[in-house]
């Protein structure tokens, strides 16, 4: 039997949400596009990773009811730098506008968080890679380096 994919258009709402026991299998189902896999970590690892970090903050990203990615922040509300941890959006769900409406949600919540001045994330620097959609977003490359990874910054 196969799971029959719900059909979900541009306009569906975008919201972040809890994983819960009863959620969290499908969130692990989710996957990006092979091609993509260099360039994040599966949603079983982040969870596990969240699991074993107090300052992890983590959710599913739905569009209507429909569990379409994954986003993890590393909130520290004692230092003025938050840190994206993770992102995906499942390859079935891409380019429909949820990934852009999600991390502007993450942004929003970044902002309303004491003492936050800027949100900075870390992407492998490769052909297909994400550095376009983040630049999309307000994101400017810092010039840093970390384990091999280019370090971009969006100043709240």
């Amino acid at each position: 039997m196969t799971e029959e994919q719900p059909q979900l258009t541009p306009a569906a709402a975008v919201t972040l949400r809890e994983i819960t026991q009863d959620t969290l299998r499908s969130i692990l189902r989710l996957k990006v596009k092979p091609e993509q896999e260099q360039f994040v970590a599966n949603n079983a690892v982040s969870v596990a990773q969240a699991h074993f970090e107090p300052k992890a903050w983590f959710r599913a990203i739905y569009a209507d009811e429909t569990p379409v990615g994954f986003v993890m922040l590393y909130d520290d509300p004692d230092a003025p730098e938050y840190y994206l941890w993770r992102f995906m959006i499942d390859a079935r769900y891409q380019h429909f506008g949820f990934g852009r409406r999600a991390l502007e949600q993450l942004i929003a919540h970044v902002r309303a968080r004491p003492n936050a001045t800027e949100l900075k994330l870390s992407y492998v620097p490769a052909e297909g890679g994400p550095e376009p959609f983040y630049a999309g977003l307000g994101f400017v490359n810092t010039g840093e380096v970390d384990d091999g990874e280019n370090v971009m910054k969006l100043t709240l």
